[in-house]
């Protein structure tokens, strides 16, 4: 059992990384919690967090928390938390994820703080895309591959930005080919996968569509290329969270126009995603929140973990989008 600091602090504008060290951390905090669970706070302010942190539990073992959404923390509102980590129990441990963007950013006192705690704070940037060729030739070495410039340069356009992505790709070149193989762009081109990014937006945009069969469809080429569930799954619930945001606007009587303005996407993409919101409706798009939010809990470990994450996600998919 791998042993737990007081406090974590995961941070960056790699969200797919990021994503992957938030289930794997919480996979090994429910195997270590057992009946405990993890406790778990969405887009909730530092009050709260601090709050919890100081409340006493009478469960057995230790305690752990996840906090997401600290990107959009403000510096001033931190001082109870500050405290409340400064005086953390020896049995609790607090993890923060922060989905970093140009104008968001995990504040530089909760940096301190969790340093202070005794924490730890990793940072998940995003290389350059034109430093993927060079830093995919660094991850082939590492595999035991040699991967010339011209095939690292095909790699990225074949596969796409994504590091994740492409370190995956990497790995099935290492077991295809073997310990010490040369790859060149025949081995890219017969043996990568195409990018699955525009797949992967094609599938949440056909959840808030409710258009069952596109969607399962798109989930299982997506499965079928090696995609994981746990980064599906982030996706489409930011897809269906923003969908939902505008249903609100909307229903709240905000011009279709301004709503527009708020969207970063292709105007065309922004039309279709205003549209598909309005005829899903808010109701429908919270209820299919809560599902994202139950299938989450099943494919970290929940009590129906057991019988497989691709049946309770084609089941969830039924359940939104048939």
């Amino acid at each position: 059992m791998p042993a737990f600091k007081p406090a974590y602090l995961i941070h960056g504008d790699d969200h797919g990384r990021i994503a992957e060290r938030r289930a794997r951390l919480r996979s090994l905090a429910e195997a270590a919690s057992g009946a405990n669970g993890v406790e778990v706070f969405e887009d909730q302010t530092p009050d709260t967090v601090a709050l919890a942190l100081s409340s006493l539990t009478f469960a057995i073992g230790r305690r752990f928390i996840v906090v997401d959404g600290v990107e959009r923390w403000k510096e001033k509102e931190l001082d109870p938390l500050e405290q409340a980590l400064a005086a953390i129990a020896p049995d609790t441990t607090v993890a923060f994820f922060a989905r970093e963007e140009v104008r968001f950013k995990a504040p530089e006192r909760l940096h301190k703080a969790v340093a202070k705690a005794g924490g730890d704070i990793a940072a998940e940037t995003m290389i350059k895309p034109w430093q993927l060729p060079r830093w995919a030739v660094g991850q082939a070495r590492e595999l035991g591959l040699t991967l010339d410039q011209d095939a690292a340069v095909a790699l990225v356009a074949h596969v796409g930005e994504r590091q994740q992505r492409l370190l995956r790709e990497l790995e099935k070149l290492a077991l295809s080919l073997g310990q010490g193989a040369r790859v060149g762009i025949d081995e890219v081109e017969q043996l990568t996968a195409p990018s699955a990014e525009r797949r992967v937006w094609s599938l949440a945009d056909a959840i808030v569509a409710a258009d069952g069969p596109a969607a399962v469809r798109e989930y299982l080429a997506l499965r079928a290329q090696g995609e994981r569930v746990s980064g599906l799954t982030y996706t489409i619930t930011q897809r269906v969270r923003l969908a939902l945001s505008i249903a609100e606007q909307i229903e709240a009587g905000a011009p279709v126009a301004e709503v527009r303005k708020t969207l970063r996407m292709p105007s065309k993409a922004a039309e279709r995603l205003i549209a598909d919101a309005r005829k899903a409706g808010v109701a429908a798009l919270r209820r299919a929140v809560q599902e994202l939010a139950d299938l989450e809990h099943v494919s970290r470990g929940g009590v129906l973990a057991g019988t497989g994450e691709d049946s309770h996600m084609l089941l969830a998919i039924t359940r939104i989008a048939g």
